[in-house]
């Protein structure tokens, strides 16, 4: 039976077991365009898109969904119902996947992504910790776009990963240490698969996404990235921006750059993302791989088509290691819905569609999902 050789002490919530690392990652979070337009501080509403011209058009789409939104809204407000949980983490990751900046020149290419530099609180005040910025809206805004990003996240703290100002600095893992327990080690990592084009890979002298190659070129140049840096009771996530937006296919590729990052590379957790919705999650020699992690906050909501995948639907992974072992110990999820840009606890016929959907796609990879009486879902697989 799937998950019956799992650790016996797995019944403790995360952050209560000695020794254990718990790490709390998503889907993408993008607080730009209409989300950006609620908050404190929003941005010029002027878009380029074909057919929205103006942020605030997101808005009215999603009030006309789900009710109005009293704006402007503070800080934690887009984060609702987990922020209580993801204080029980001891690191949060997150993939970024807007600008933050407040230039005027966006690049020609249909849709441009930004917040205001000064809502940035939204991002702090959910005590993340590192922000993956290797995606296909990080240059949305061109180079002063994307240098006014990495400054406002710097100066507030936040660990960047995937991205820099030539490919030394965009190589090497963002490094969060873990008082009394390690390190964890994030590198961020892209792929032309996700619409990132090849010409915003990082150089010798020019700004950039640590881009894939796609190819077994990949796996060998992250070994040495890895090996590097690592001490011992580090654990190494690599997450990676791949794939389309819709379908539950996971494509071979994808497979086979998880295993090698695992086997070859070191890696102790894959951390995919890209598609608007969950996609299916293998633990391979005991280490975890999530190939889609679905949206986490977006403004999407009332943006009509695909309604099958439930876009509007979230997890929450936290992800619980051993760094002496470096093996997975758990994986719990907590079902979410965003509303009105604005997560809430999902309800349990809800959280029961999550869970068919992770067992459906799970039967090949070898990991099922278990819905408790919180109705929070728990990861099982095959030791």
């Amino acid at each position: 039976m799937l998950g019956s050789l799992m650790p016996k002490d797995l019944n403790a919530q995360p952050g209560e077991r000695s020794g254990v690392v718990t790490l709390f990652v998503c889907g993408d979070v993008m607080t730009g365009r209409g989300v950006d337009q609620v908050l404190p501080h929003p941005s010029d509403p002027r878009l380029y898109e074909g057919y929205v011209k103006n942020a605030l058009t997101y808005v009215e789409l999603a009030e006309k969904r789900n009710g109005a939104i009293t704006k402007p809204v503070g800080f934690s407000y887009v984060w609702g119902d987990a922020l209580e949980t993801l204080g029980t983490a001891d690191v949060r990751i997150i993939n970024l996947e807007t600008s933050v900046t407040k230039s005027g020149k966006p690049l020609p290419k249909g849709i441009n992504y930004r917040m205001n530099p000064e809502n940035i609180p939204c991002i702090t005040v959910a005590g993340i910790d590192c922000c993956v910025l290797a995606n296909n809206h990080i240059f949305d805004w061109g180079d002063s776009g994307f240098f006014e990003t990495l400054e406002t996240l710097r100066s507030a703290g936040l660990k960047t990963a995937g991205v820099g100002r030539n490919d030394k600095e965009a190589t090497p893992p963002a490094v969060c240490d873990v008082e009394g327990k390690g390190r964890v080690l994030v590198i961020g990592l892209g792929s032309t698969s996700s619409g990132i084009p090849k010409s915003w890979a990082a150089s010798i002298d020019k700004p950039g996404v640590n881009l894939l190659l796609d190819d077994s070129r990949d796996v060998s140049r992250i070994a040495r990235q890895v090996k590097a840096v690592r001490r011992p009771r580090d654990i190494v996530v690599a997450s990676i921006h791949w794939g389309s937006n819709w379908g539950y296919r996971i494509p071979r590729i994808h497979r086979e750059l998880a295993h090698g990052l695992i086997d070859d590379a070191g890696v102790d957790v894959v951390h995919g993302h890209s598609s608007h919705h969950v996609k299916g999650i293998e633990v391979y020699h005991r280490k975890l791989i999530l190939y889609g992690c679905g949206d986490f906050i977006n403004d999407y909501e009332g943006i009509r088509g695909h309604e099958k995948y439930r876009g509007d639907l979230a997890l929450m992974y936290l992800v619980s290691m051993s760094p002496v072992s470096r093996e997975l110990r758990r994986v719990e999820m907590l079902p979410l819905q965003l509303r009105r840009f604005q997560l809430k606890r999902a309800t349990k016929r809800d959280a029961r569609w999550l869970r068919d959907v992770l067992v459906r796609e799970g039967r090949t990879l070898g990991t099922t999902a278990n819905l408790g009486e919180d109705d929070r879902l728990t990861l099982g697989w095959v030791a």
